[in-house]
């Protein structure tokens, strides 16, 4: 039998199920690779909101980390909601030793607006895991904080995109679903170190139930990285497995449902 590749997702947990490590493992397994979690953070949220945050001790984090990597081969990796700079810290230091594709998904404030990182995990995130980033993927506002500039068209996009390579990330995906309007397609930039700029293009879906996009995209990265895919195909293959997911999105409760992560199956 083919080895199945493992994919790690270092993430919040979404106790409504569309975003977070449920997202994550939900997109690892559509795309035939073995998901396995390490939980920073429990939250208590739904389709309306985001109601509390539990953080786990650092310690404990490390200690979920060290756990999967003794018993598993890790093929590649993502960090989603990462809270605060002591749970930053404690992955990194465990990561520093790896030598696997890590995808860093920047996520400081939930789709409902509710702030998921703490003030001093936001200079922790930028000095210890940028740095380590085969792929930086921050939306727009993520973008402009992190590259300290307002983005508002495609000659600042380039421009902050160069700055967060800058930060050390081998790799930067400027994500543009948070562009004003209804366009045909949404464009998503990719820069990597050594080669111009590419735009990555899908068709725009005018939907409300959008939840747990940039947790679908990274980890479906992610897992395209385990299965040997180069940097650019992962990107594209992830676009369109999101954008399916999009199409097919629905609302299993009150609120902003989901993308349909079972869209494939139909």
């Amino acid at each position: 039998m083919q080895q199945i590749p493992n994919v790690l997702t270092i993430a919040g947990s979404d106790s409504g199920g569309g975003a977070g490590i449920q997202a994550d493992l939900k997109t690892m397994t559509m795309m035939k690779t073995f998901g396995m979690s390490v939980i920073t953070a429990l939250t208590a949220q739904n389709g309306l909101g985001v109601a509390g945050i539990h953080a786990p001790e650092p310690e404990f984090v490390a200690l979920q980390l060290t756990t999967v990597l003794e018993g598993f081969p890790v093929h590649a990796a993502k960090t989603g909601m990462m809270f605060n700079a002591g749970i930053i810290h404690a992955v990194a230091d465990i990561l520093d030793g790896q030598s696997f594709p890590l995808v860093v998904d920047p996520v400081c404030v939930s789709t409902s607006g509710h702030k998921l990182m703490e003030e001093d995990g936001i200079e922790a995130l930028r000095e210890r895991l940028m740095p380590r980033a085969a792929l930086f993927t921050p939306n727009r506002p993520e973008a402009e904080f992190f590259s300290g500039m307002k983005i508002r068209s495609d000659d600042e996009v380039l421009e902050a995109g160069t700055r967060l390579l800058d930060l050390g990330a081998q790799a930067v995906l400027m994500k543009g679903g948070h562009c004003e309007g209804k366009p045909v397609f949404v464009t998503d930039w990719l820069l990597e170190k050594g080669y111009e700029p590419v735009a990555l293009r899908q068709p725009h879906v005018d939907t409300q139930n959008s939840h747990g996009t940039g947790c679908t995209l990274s980890a479906g990265i992610a897992a395209q990285l385990a299965l040997g895919m180069p940097l650019r195909v992962a990107v594209t293959r992830a676009q369109e497995f999101l954008n399916l997911a999009l199409r097919h999105s629905f609302a299993p409760g009150k609120g902003h449902g989901p993308c349909n992560h079972m869209a494939g199956l139909r």
